[in-house]
């Protein structure tokens, strides 16, 4: 009887051993796709910021290249322009009024 217990005691104590083994398995299973994930969607996350900021990088050199050749502008010398222009509009308008 005490021999019976025993080999009973022992396939129990194998079968509870193979159990816990297969949850620390597949636990262990799960921890590995959950890390491989959350690795993808960081190196997806990286990969996004760098292209976004290499296309800004690159609309800021294209603009860059664009003011680098124009003259610095002067905000009153474009004005006394721009009001030059209209007083000889404005004379040529009268011109053409006075010939019709």
């Amino acid at each position: 009887m005490v021999l019976r217990a025993f080999f009973i005691g022992r396939a129990a104590a194998q079968a509870l051993y193979e159990q816990v083994g297969n949850v620390v398995g597949e636990t262990l299973a799960t921890l590995g796709r959950w890390d491989a994930q959350q690795r993808e969607v960081l190196r997806q996350q990286i990969q996004e910021i760098l292209e976004r900021a290499a296309r800004e990088e690159q609309q800021v050199t294209q603009a860059k290249s664009l003011v680098k050749g124009q003259k610095p502008l002067d905000l009153q010398t474009t004005i006394d322009e721009l009001r030059a222009e209209m007083a000889r509009l404005r004379t040529e308008l009268k011109r053409y009024r006075q010939q019709n």
